[in-house]
């Protein structure tokens, strides 16, 4: 037996007993005490206020740290000596405790080697062991009469011969699971069709050309896995090539048949549909052409309608303006600009007559005189009041006044930038305007101040090819769409507030809705995508109505409508309904297809855009008409 270990030693002179017994520890961490002893008094934990600095200091120039531990009944640091060391290297070894005892003794030989003259015993032996065992020959006597009652029977000899038994032979027959329920027929070969008879029809038969072109297809390709042949008659045929290979391959069909029992459910097609409202319970919205502007020679690019609703405006690749009385489809005015008209935007504040054209290098800023002589005269004095600053301020573009004969003709002002102008677009007060140019520099987007006669440019980098741009109607954020993407700017703040994932390929236009929180992009994929902006940065819902790609999108200003225009010569007007409720998703529904506007040079309709108070929709085409419908 192993001796006991000797226990630490415990510390001389100050024997604190701590009397709490067998209990975790942890219970007094919370505690100034660790315990009680023999009187009931508490003994105190000693002070610790050394932090991991302190404790580290203490690790390196202590040379006794190595053998300080914390005894747990009392919180006290204890060195250990130099026998409590040993003791705890030897147990760590697997070895005994104690230094003086010898696992390897020699052993003790209690019974000698020699064979000794007296026996240890000189008893003489039972009678017992002579005569037969009376115990044994009761048990004989109870097995013999088991065995003549048959209680027991004798072991049967092993059968060598292998059993077979039926698999599914207790399986209840009607379970779902059943073996002949769940019978699945191998799938059957295609009969033989006219092109594998021996005489086919002369249609049948393969041109040299047809062969060829069987021949270099794929084999997975080609509809027909032979080519038919004719011959006189049925003695005539061969034998078949193909027959072993073709026999091997339904045996790995049938093999690799994938027996699977599908349960079909039954559902309504009708279940399936989204539940919409109908049209004429969305109404009004426009319905029918109404009236045809014409007098343009070639394709209208863009439309503007002034605040008021009374005058529409509208530019062309005959290097026309034309200003048009929106009741009577008349010409009122119009303006020869000497280049294609790629956008034009009149001025949405109602105080001021005023309208921004891109034309080739410049934008124009024309007063149409139309309407009330005093809101036109207002117009031009507002204009003249300006005072050039002293300092002549570096802009990226210039600011030049008309020249007599164009004033005569109502341009005002005309702001000459380095490239092609593609896009122009006012902010809601009517003061700034920004543009668009055809560059993939940090000068794509120009942002400009037409009472100071200020051009600024807001980026220093450009991050793709600009599309258009637009300023929110309330906030102070700025929509810049490239190809790909619509970034959203914090003017205030000057910096990039969300970058939506259009999920097109190339965007093509771009509207914000009144109430400033959602907006729609049309695409050349044929594609238009209304983002929720409080939502995500995806789509809300890629709407995929027209078969050719869109050029415009529009919403109107106080009806829940937009329109898109697109290169298949149609308007569509969908029905999109904005809750105040925040939990409520939009409701986007289609309303009304518009047609009238005939396709030219594979261009359809090129521009969209709402009357301002009424649910009219203006669209202008490659056909060289404007037309409305109400």
């Amino acid at each position: 037996p192993c001796p006991p270990l000797t226990p630490f030693p415990s510390a001389p002179l100050q024997d604190i007993r701590n009397t709490v017994g067998n209990i975790p520890m942890e219970w007094y961490q919370d505690f100034p005490h660790i315990g009680y002893n023999l009187e009931g008094k508490k003994i105190y934990k000693p002070i610790r206020n050394k932090d991991e600095l302190d404790m580290f200091l203490e690790k390196m120039e202590n040379p006794d740290y190595w053998r300080t531990v914390q005894d747990k009944m009392t919180g006290a640091d204890i060195k250990l000596t130099d026998e409590q060391v040993d003791l705890v290297q030897r147990l760590q070894k697997g070895q005994f405790g104690d230094v003086h005892f010898n696992p390897y003794e020699p052993a003790v030989d209690f019974f000698t080697h020699e064979v000794m003259i007296h026996p240890v015993t000189n008893r003489p032996a039972d009678k017992r062991s002579f005569i037969p065992s009376l115990i044994e020959k009761e048990k004989v006597s109870k097995l013999v009469h088991a065995i003549k009652m048959g209680w027991i029977k004798p072991r049967k000899p092993k059968d060598d011969t292998p059993t077979y038994y039926d698999l599914w032979a207790h399986e209840d027959p009607n379970s779902i699971l059943g073996r002949h329920k769940m019978h699945v027929p191998a799938p059957k070969m295609k009969l033989p069709g006219h092109e594998e008879s021996y005489n086919p029809p002369p249609e049948y038969l393969l041109s040299e050309e047809e062969r060829l072109a069987w021949e270099q297809q794929e084999p997975a390709e080609r509809k027909l896995n032979f080519v038919p042949q004719q011959y006189r008659c049925l003695r005539a045929v061969p034998a078949y090539a193909r027959f072993i290979h073709e026999r091997f391959e339904r045996c790995l069909d049938l093999y690799l048949c994938p027996r699977q029992r599908k349960m079909r459910v039954n559902v309504d097609p009708e279940d399936l549909i989204p539940k919409l409202p109908k049209p004429r319970d969305l109404q009004p919205f426009p319905t029918s052409q109404a009236l045809v502007y014409r007098g343009h020679t070639s394709l209208v690019r863009c439309l503007s309608i002034s605040p008021s609703g009374q005058w529409l405006v509208s530019g062309s690749d005959d290097c026309t303006l034309r200003f048009w009385e929106v009741c009577t489809a008349r010409c009122m005015k119009t303006l020869p600009v000497g280049g294609v008209v790629k956008s034009v935007a009149w001025n949405p504040n109602p105080t001021v007559c005023l309208v921004a054209a891109c034309v080739e290098q410049s934008v124009l800023l024309v007063n149409p005189c139309l309407g009330d002589k005093l809101l036109y005269g207002a117009t031009d004095q507002l204009l003249e009041s300006y005072e050039a600053p002293e300092e002549e301020r570096v802009q990226p573009v210039r600011w030049v006044a008309a020249t007599t004969e164009e004033h005569s003709r109502g341009v005002r002002l005309v702001v000459q930038h380095s490239k092609a102008v593609k896009q122009v677009t006012w902010h809601g007060k009517g003061d700034y305007f920004a543009s668009v140019v055809s560059d993939n520099s940090n000068l794509q987007v120009l942002i400009h101040q037409s009472s100071k006669r200020w051009s600024q440019n807001p980026f220093r980098r450009s991050k793709g090819l600009v599309q258009c741009v637009l300023f929110h109607p309330t906030r102070p954020y700025f929509f810049v769409a490239t190809q790909r993407y619509v970034r959203v700017y914090n003017l205030l703040k000057q910096e990039l507030t969300k970058k939506l994932m259009t999920n097109c390929k190339w965007v093509s236009s771009m509207a914000v809705h009144p109430g400033g929180d959602n907006i729609i992009c049309g695409s050349y994929d044929s594609k238009l995508a209304w983002f929720d902006l409080d939502l995500s940065t995806r789509p809300y819902q890629l709407l995929r109505h027209h078969k050719k790609a869109l050029r415009s999108v529009a919403f109107h200003r106080l009806y829940p409508l937009f329109a898109s225009g697109s290169d298949d010569g149609t308007v569509i007007v969908c029905h999109g309904m904005v809750y105040s409720d925040l939990l409520q998703n939009p409701l986007l529904v289609p309303v009304k297809v518009l047609k009238g506007h005939a396709i030219t040079l594979d261009l359809g309709v090129l521009d969209v855009l709402f009357h301002p108070t009424q649910p009219w929709v203006f669209s202008s085409g490659a056909d060289g008409t404007v037309r409305l419908y109400t």
